[in-house]
Parts: C-alpha cells; structure tokens; sequence
C-alpha cells in the first residue's frame, strides 16, 4: 500500500452526503449496499466513497462530522483539511476544540481538546477551524517530524498557497504556553524553507540532511542556450542538480499536456547534462525507502559532510495517528 499526501484544500466532501431526512424527500433506500454510513445520520455511495484516496476519505468523514455539528471548531488534521495543509494518509481522529472544557476528552473517533493557548478561529466553506497560523503550528508539535516540516513549508512556501512566515511561526509558538513538541519545532525552524514547491521536496530535504549529504541550494535557475531552467536542488560543490519527481506535475487526464511535458524535460535534463550538471532524479517512494534516494545522490556525486542521523530517519516510518491500514513504508506524492 502506497503512502498517501495531499495538500489540496477540501472546503466540501469530495463525495456528496445524504441525510436520512434528505433520503427520504428523495426516495433513496439507504439501508442497502449501496450507501455506506459515513456517521450517525450521514451516509454516502458505497462506490464512490471506497473509490476515495485515504486522505479525501477523511475529508469526508470530516464533512460528515461537520453536518451534524455546524457549531464545533475544527484543529489539527480537521483543520487541516480546510487549509490545504499536507495530510498523510487517512488520519485515525475528528479533532475538535473546546476551550471551555477543563479536560480533553475522546468519544470514539472525535477528539475534544481544550488549551489554555487562545486560538483564532475561522469560516473556511461550511467549516469552523483554527486559523492556519495556529493549525500549521498545532500540527508541528504532534506530528512526526518529516510530515510537521512539509506542513510548515506550506504554509510559508507561496508556491504552495502558504500566506505566513517563519518569524510568525516561530514567535507564535514561543507565545504560547505549552510546551509540547518545543524540541520539534527547535529543529523545525532551522530547516524550514519557503522555497519548496510541493511536500515531496519537504521530505526529500529532511531525508537528505538527516543521511548527511550536502545542504542544496532550492529551485536555482540556470540560462543555458538562452532557456531559463529552475531546478529543485542544486548541490553546488559538484554542479549536481536533483529533481524530486511526482506524477502530480503531469497532466495525465490530457495526454496530449502530458506528452509535451515529458518531453519539455527530457531536453531540459539534456540541456543541463551539456553543461556538466549530473542528474539525480527521484521520486517520494525513494526518499521515504531513504536507500534509493541515497543511491541517486550518490551517483550524482553529492558529498556527504555530516554523520548520519539514525534515529531522524527511523521517525520516517512513524504513523502514530493513522488509520492503522494507511501505515505504509512507501509511497509517491
């Protein structure tokens, strides 16, 4: 099973939603195979809804909880999917916040919390949620480590829809009372960058700092034969240029788009290997298996000037609050 991310905002469920009430005005029999309970009361197509990516299955079921309580404020994940911040698979919980509580609480697969920290909270679609800056900061302190970095690049990153910066993020966080996650977010704020175009190259970054290569130079132009060429990684010691690929930059549902895009950077790769800059290219399967990646960097001859940080890479197979089918050791953006 792949590993999922998304980083789409999704202000209303991607598969629609039908009421027992609204079942009825319409004649549909809900009580077959045909539709699937979704939550109490809520209910979608049993096709389209098992048709979903783990991630927009979510989406839904936050949807779905959203329904029947339109009052509640959504954090963290929840949040998340109203934001468009990065999300990895299908998470376990709804995440709910309610200040006034004296304590957090679980009733099944919702999660109340309550902080002694204010929160901004928002109207995102038909959604309630903590404002971006306080879901990405959220986020960071609890999530493994390489997910909280591509969740912090988003929201910094401007090619990413990300509308804040890291001083905000760095002194929001010193702001507030809770110190869950400070040792993340220390090392967090020294790698985050809002250069980075997509979570895959979030990810691949951490991997390549934590195996010990050289730190690379993000989305460098080089004006060869009179082309601009933007590339994502530039290790400059040695000229290599590395590219974290997805199929997500191919217009795959038009061929045609496809087909020019694919060969738009064949002679791109061509163009650059002219002027002596070896190619590493690799996609987010390889970096999350880290020994692919590895081998592409080497291969590139990328040097590596630090040791390796074991105990940084095992965090990358960490999916303490997923779904526990969503838990995979690979996968591609």
């Amino acid at each position: 099973m792949p590993l999922l991310l998304s980083n789409r905002a999704m202000l209303f469920s991607p598969v629609p939603l039908v009421t027992r009430a609204e079942a009825r005005a319409r004649g549909i029999a809900l009580d077959t195979a045909a539709y699937t309970r979704i939550r109490s009361g809520i209910y979608a197509s049993t096709k389209a809804y098992a048709a979903l990516p783990a991630w927009d299955r979510y989406a839904a079921r936050v949807h779905a909880f959203a329904r029947t309580h339109p009052d509640a404020v959504l954090c963290l994940e929840s949040a998340a999917v109203a934001h468009g911040l990065p999300r990895f698979g299908e998470a376990r919980d709804i995440h709910v916040l309610d200040s006034g509580r004296a304590h957090s609480r679980r009733f099944g697969d919702v999660c109340v919390h309550t902080s002694t920290d204010l929160r901004n909270v928002e109207r995102r679609g038909p959604l309630l949620v903590t404002s971006l800056l306080d879901t990405a900061v959220d986020l960071a302190r609890v999530v493994p480590p390489v997910q909280a970095l591509a969740i912090v690049d988003a929201s910094i990153a401007p090619r990413q829809g990300g509308s804040l910066n890291l001083d905000v993020l760095r002194a929001h966080s010193a702001a507030q009372v809770t110190s869950r996650g400070a040792a993340q977010l220390r090392r967090l704020w020294a790698l985050a960058d809002g250069r980075a175009e997509s979570p895959a190259e979030s990810i691949s970054r951490a991997v390549i700092a934590w195996c010990g290569y050289e730190d690379p130079e993000l989305q460098h132009e080089f004006h060869y034969d009179g082309v601009e060429d933007r590339v994502d990684f530039l290790f400059r010691s040695v000229g290599a240029v590395g590219e974290s690929d997805g199929w997500g930059k191919y217009d795959l549902k038009d061929p045609d788009a496809a087909a020019a895009h694919l060969r738009d950077e064949k002679r791109r790769e061509d163009r650059l290997r002219r002027h002596h800059h070896p190619f590493a290219r690799w996609e987010l399967v390889d970096a999350w298996r880290i020994d692919p990646l590895c081998r592409a960097l080497d291969a590139a001859g990328v040097p590596l000037i630090r040791p390796r940080q074991v105990a940084m890479l095992a965090t990358l197979q960490a999916r303490p609050r997923e779904v526990a089918r969503y838990r995979p050791a690979s996968g591609r953006a």
